[in-house]
């Protein structure tokens, strides 16, 4: 009995502890509001903007079609898509070799989005300690109760218009709104909600638990740093022995580092770590703790840079700006340059060079060849004619291939802006020109002044 008494519950789990972090001023926290204005003005205002009689921007799926600015695409242009993950994969690649997570600090949603949220949180409900106060009161307080509900209404508001604005990307703004003021959309107002409760969430409550257990870009950034990758860090050499002390002592004399040991650093972090601690997966390189802690050398009289943007190599070997940065144009560094250089140039190559029309041949399946007045032998095919551009075009079809070959359907077709035609298509071929079995022929679909696309298909010769 007595061992079991003094034996006790070890917990493999701590419990989560509220983050309350300090709102702080300086260069990168202007960075990063700089950022949120950009994005944001981009992402509420873009469908907004009208081109010609449509929306700019839409990724109209149930048309299946993409409008961007000038351009249509088609399913058929996925290669586009494509091209633009690489562009984004090798982007991420070279950033974070350069200087780390700067998109999970500056521009990733998540940042942005609880950067706002916890603005309006800091409008309502005050500074740091007045929130923690706020949070230790009683449910009967009526000034918890008022701020509280407050700061809810606000941060609903913001998801609800953000989950509005995301749909109006794949659904014309306009019509949305309307559907949506006469409670109507069924499938719409499902995803309008859907993407506010996911901001509401992610952004009011989960933060930095998203950053910390849901992203995967936390777990394997560690395989894209390496000892020359730019870092938030706290300078060791010259901060320890940390400790608290008078603005008049020397440091030096009373065996102190330049840390006084304040632990502002850690107040205004947002996923709550140390960064005197070192390289932690969590940090997610937002540099709010360099703003405070040059903020506390002004005061105390020390110069800044406890905490800075370096490398590693950098700390161990004591090196200036021209050294860090000679470092930093290393040869992996160049290599995903030139890669992500060479696949921009060719991906906007390709857009300027496209055709702006499709054409898709498909063979009749139930006749494979049959043989028709005079002795011919007669393939039929349809021909899905595209016109990716917002103006009607007038199509010119031929086919050849195999001598003796003619198209006696119309020759010509004409398709109004941004739609398709499918065109049936009848090649009778005298009897005895070519053997028995298949023969490659082609389409040719023209537009004057437009371009040409050129098709391969089959013609079928009976036995």
């Amino acid at each position: 009995m007595s061992e079991e008494k003094n034996q006790s519950t070890v917990s493999f789990y701590a419990p989560h502890k509220k983050v309350y972090p300090r709102a702080i001023d300086g260069m990168f926290n202007r960075w990063r509001w700089v950022m949120v204005w950009v994005t944001q003005l981009v992402f509420y205002g873009l469908p907004w903007l009208q081109w010609g009689e449509r929306q700019m921007v839409l990724f109209d799926l149930g048309a299946r079609r993409f409008y961007l600015f000038g351009l249509v695409l088609y399913p058929q242009d996925f290669i586009y898509l494509t091209g633009l993950l690489i562009l984004s994969a090798l982007s991420l690649f070279l950033f974070t070799a350069v200087a780390g997570r700067l998109w999970c600090g500056f521009t990733c949603p998540q940042t942005v989005y609880t950067e706002i949220f916890m603005w309006l949180e800091n409008r309502i409900e005050g500074d740091r300690s007045a929130r923690m106060r706020l949070d230790k009161a009683a449910w009967t307080s009526p000034e918890k109760l008022a701020k509280k509900g407050l700061k809810q209404l606000a941060w609903v508001s913001v998801a609800l218009w953000t989950g509005f604005t995301f749909v109006g990307f794949f659904v014309p703004i306009r019509t949305l709104g309307a559907e949506i003021l006469q409670w109507q959309g069924g499938w719409q107002l499902f995803w309008v909600f859907f993407y506010a409760f996911a901001t509401y969430g992610f952004a009011g409550f989960m933060r930095e638990q998203v950053c910390k257990y849901m992203c995967p870009y936390a777990r394997f950034q560690s395989a894209m740093f390496d000892e020359d990758t730019l870092i938030v860090t706290y300078d060791s050499e010259r901060g320890e022995p940390r400790g608290v002390r008078s603005k008049k002592v020397d440091p030096k004399a009373a065996g102190l580092g330049d840390c006084i040991d304040c632990s502002l650093c850690v107040q205004v972090c947002p996923t709550g770590i140390d960064i005197r601690n070192g390289l932690q997966y969590e940090c997610i390189s937002c540099a709010a703790c360099i703003d405070v802690c040059d903020e506390v050398m002004d005061k105390v009289g020390y110069p800044r840079g406890l905490i800075r943007y370096s490398t590693e190599h950098a700390l161990e070997e004591g090196w200036g700006g021209k050294q860090i940065l000679r470092h930093i144009l290393r040869p992996r560094v160049l290599i995903y340059s030139t890669i992500l250089a060479a696949v921009t140039s060719a991906l906007i190559a390709s857009l300027f060079l496209r055709t702006p029309f499709k054409g898709d041949i498909v063979r009749d399946r139930a006749t494979l060849a049959r043989v028709v007045e005079g002795g011919k032998i007669e393939n039929v095919y349809r021909i899905q004619v595209m016109n990716a551009t917002e103006q009607p075009q007038t199509f010119t079809l031929s086919a050849d291939g195999l001598p003796g070959l003619e198209l006696v359907t119309d020759k010509t077709v004409t398709i109004d802006g941004a739609q398709s035609l499918c065109v049936p298509v009848r090649l009778p071929l005298p009897w005895g020109t070519a053997n028995a079995g298949s023969h490659e022929i082609h389409f040719n679909v023209q537009a004057p002044g437009v371009g040409e696309v050129r098709e391969k298909s089959v013609f079928m010769v009976p036995r």
